[in-house]
């Protein structure tokens, strides 16, 4: 009886809100910014002439990725120079302001920036990746137009390892609220038990505006099923004369009757619905969603996501989306985890930085697991691009990053550091061990802020004692770093043949593969004790812009998937792996292969195509991959012989070799899988005729928001008469775009071009080339054409709403 009338009193309590006036208003002030290339003098003055030469454009952007590629600056940030932006915006104040807080929210400036408001610095940055509100209330006019300049900069060379991009690369948000307010990342709902039956959901409010006061403000809570209906309800009292700045406030715990379970099939998203009443009147409401599930990390068992054993399989990257650079689209990280689903990944690492809000709820609703890291190195110098040393931000850092994503249910592991013990001084504090101790002051303030999560730090593949590959004692004294033997989860990056001999030494460890390479295709994934460990993320699954060992390779692409998320023939084997759906795919051998040295392993990539365009009469090597018991090849309806699968070695499991497959005069070749003689899978390549047409494909063709942020992927294909694609077009396209859009990049998928993304003509790469659109904020028709000389147009009419 209790409970229902506390519900339905948050029922009624939730009427009110909408009848009154807006308490808190958060608006998104991405668009009409002013931008200008260039270390410009006194940009931040209302008085300054942003008029000439200044672009207008909209948010996200990352000004680096527009830059001309340099082979001078260098392959680790992606053979982009190092530079500096500002950026301008008039807005008019609201009348209705006056009286509540005004505050400017930034989800980051990359690398470092400096933000002003009417000619007053009010906030800055030393690490991008994370963001800072900062209160402009009293510097607003009522009666003019009121000035935001922001400097931003990619740092030092030497700051990153990667390419960082550069700019407003996240969203702003403009923020009216009371005086009294819930604070910035104020609300934390954790789910402390969970049974079939019920589950225990926690709200805790961190309150602002109240040091020495004594107020009777109310707080409530109405928790919301993913139908949108209400289930449960709870409140309390805000403290009297608090003597802190903030105080958190504990709400009496409510039970949720048969909860729906957030997991990677079923991503169900409850939300908690907070507001503040003084003197009957909400002053402030916040919302948050929030997943009901449990998380437990064994060495018995590795890892159990409600209380099933789950094995992660994913992908380890840095935070670019391809041609448009670090600026975080949410359709740019949406695609990659429908991707990611089709191709049977569960999880992603967020090296070596803190990734998008918008990252991590695309995460919640898509069931992804994340593994949530906030820097590389503890480094006041090495590999530090900020102007304060870490060892003085790490205590600003570390509330600012738990507090923002401790109430995503994908986030399940906090990562506070990679690839720590290569040298002492990249370890943190001079304790004489590791790191040791410096973690554990980071773990504690990390508990203070969330104590559902264990913490881990990403160890780079030595021994203890720092032992490098090339030292005698690399092979004899096989012990685990020092730090990996302290965290709760001991994450190691490669040497997974190693990991049964450190448990040898250390059997307490729960052990996590943080960063697989690629080069060793799916023999990392079976290498591993599937059932008492945690899992695995492969390296640079997906092409990234940096840490380039080559000019004019543009960055990383010892991977599966390149920058526009197109398969290479080896994502189908991992796919083969990590997916019980029975699988065939062909990848012919192509133009030889590349391998290199790092991190004291061997990375690289064999060329491979899916096609069967080739010279008359030659012959070709190829692998089929596969997770059926055998194969048979047949060319062009004769069997080249059926072969097995090898399930008892790791290095060669779903992969079969063939060599001397002859091509002749072309036609088709067919893969046929089978499972115990039983046809399960086929894969088909066919000899195409000369192209004649482009094709054009619409990714997400019905659910175009005219929103101003959302884009619209357009691939294209050059196609013979038969529609199949032709891969050695190397044709120019040039788009047309006309309506309520525009295009913000052409790309085609080549790692080796020194072409820009901006324009709207290039060359196709293997018959491919696609065009990235971005919404306008009115609805309408969207008409978008694709030309070359001497092939058939493709045209498409879309709509925005």
């Amino acid at each position: 009886m209790k409970n229902y009338i506390l519900l339905s009193f948050l029922v009624l309590q939730a009427v009110l809100v909408f009848a009154q006036e807006q308490p808190r208003v958060s608006q998104l002030f991405n668009f009409d910014w002013k931008f200008r290339a260039g270390d410009l003098k006194e940009a931040q003055l209302v008085t300054y002439d942003d008029d000439d030469d200044w672009r207008v454009l909209d948010l996200p952007h990352d000004f680096q990725i527009e830059q001309t590629w340099d082979e001078s600056a260098g392959g680790a940030r992606g053979f982009k120079a190092m530079g500096t932006g500002w950026y301008r915006k008039h807005f008019k104040a609201n009348p209705a302001w006056k009286g509540k807080r005004v505050l400017l929210d930034f989800e980051g400036i990359m690398l470092v920036g400096d933000v002003w408001v009417n000619g007053r610095k009010v906030g800055s940055t030393d690490y991008g990746y994370l963001g800072f509100e900062t209160d402009i209330t009293d510097l607003l006019k009522y009666d003019e137009d009121n000035v935001v300049a922001v400097w931003a900069s990619t740092g030092k060379k030497d700051g990153s390892r990667w390419y960082t991009g550069g700019g407003l690369f996240r969203d702003v948000h403009l923020v009216i609220k009371n005086p009294i307010a819930i604070a910035r990342h104020g609300v934390f709902v954790s789910t402390p038990k969970i049974t079939e039956q019920r589950a225990e959901v926690s709200v805790q409010v961190e309150l602002e505006g109240i040091r020495n006061k004594s107020l009777d403000i109310e707080i409530n809570a109405r928790i919301l099923a993913p139908d949108g209906k209400t289930v449960a309800g709870t409140r309390g009292k805000a403290p009297q004369k608090s003597k802190l700045q903030t105080v958190e406030v504990s709400l009496p715990i409510v039970t949720v009757d048969s909860p729906g379970l957030w997991s990677c099939e079923t991503p169900n998203l409850y939300t908690a619905e907070v507001s503040l009443v003084q003197d009957g009147k909400v002053i402030d409401c916040v919302t948050e969603t929030f997943g009901i599930r449990t998380l437990e990390f064994s060495p018995d068992f590795g890892f159990k996501l409600n209380g099933k054993k789950l094995f992660l399989k994913g992908i380890s990257n840095h935070h670019d989306l391809g041609a448009v650079g670090v600026a975080a689209f949410d359709r740019a990280i949406e695609r990659q985890f429908q991707l990611m689903k089709r191709f049977g990944y569960n999880h992603i690492r967020s090296s070596h930085n803190p990734y998008s809000e918008s990252f991590l709820k695309l995460a919640d609703k898509y069931g992804i697991l994340v593994v949530d890291e906030l820097i590389d190195k503890w480094s006041d110098n090495s590999y530090w691009g900020g102007r304060v040393p870490f060892t003085q931000l790490w205590y600003q850092m570390i509330p600012e990053w738990i507090k923002r994503d401790r109430n995503h249910p994908s986030v399940i592991l906090w990562s506070l550091g990679n690839e720590l013990q290569m040298r002492e001084d990249l370890a943190g504090f001079p304790t004489g061990d590791w790191g040791v101790t410096t973690y554990r002051i980071f773990d504690v303030l990390v508990k203070r802020y969330d104590k559902t999560r264990k913490t881990t730090v990403a160890m780079f593949p030595a021994r203890a004692g720092a032992i490098g590959k090339n030292e005698p004692e690399f092979n004899t004294k096989v012990y685990p770093p020092e730090l990996a033997t302290v965290t709760e989860v001991s994450s190691f990056n490669y040497r997974y043949l190693n990991y049964a001999q450190y448990l040898e030494k250390c059997p307490h460890m729960t052990v996590y593969q943080s960063e697989a390479t690629t080069n060793e295709l799916a023999a990392p994934f079976f290498g591993m004790d599937h059932d008492k460990m945690v899992g695995l993320a492969y390296w640079g699954a997906i092409e990234y812009w940096g840490e380039s060992n080559g000019w004019p390779k543009k960055g990383w692409n010892f991977s599966f998937f390149n920058h526009c998320l197109e398969p290479y023939p080896q994502a189908y084997l991992i796919k083969s792996a990590f997916c019980e759906e029975p699988l065939v795919h062909i990848g012919v051998m192509d133009n030889g292969k590349e391998a290199i040295e790092w991190n004291d392993i061997m990375v690289g990539s064999l060329s491979l195509a899916s096609h069967w365009n080739w010279a008359t009469g030659s012959m070709q090597n190829l692998y089929t991959y596969t997770n059926a018991d055998e194969v048979e090849l047949l060319v062009n309806g004769k069997s080249m012989g059926i072969r097995k699968n090898d399930r008892t070695d790791i290095t060669r499991r779903n992969i079969i070799y063939w060599e001397n497959i002859p091509y002749g005069k072309g036609g088709n070749i067919i893969a046929v899988a089978r499972n115990n003689g039983k046809e399960v899978a086929r894969h088909r390549l066919e000899t195409t005729g000369k192209a004649t047409a482009l094709k054009m494909v619409v990714e997400n063709p019905e659910d175009w928001k005219a929103d101003g942020m959302d884009l619209q992927y357009v691939k294209v294909y050059a196609v013979d008469n038969k529609g199949r694609v032709v891969p050695d077009t190397k044709d120019e396209v040039t788009f047309k775009v006309s309506g309520a859009a525009r295009l913000i990049a052409v790309d085609n998928g080549d790692h080796f071009t020194d072409e820009l993304f901006t324009g709207n003509t290039k060359k196709l790469h293997k018959g491919f080339i696609m065009a990235i659109l971005r919404s306008d904020r009115s609805g309408g028709e969207v008409v978008i054409t694709a030309s070359s000389k001497g092939l058939k147009d493709a045209v498409k009419k879309l709509v925005t709403k």
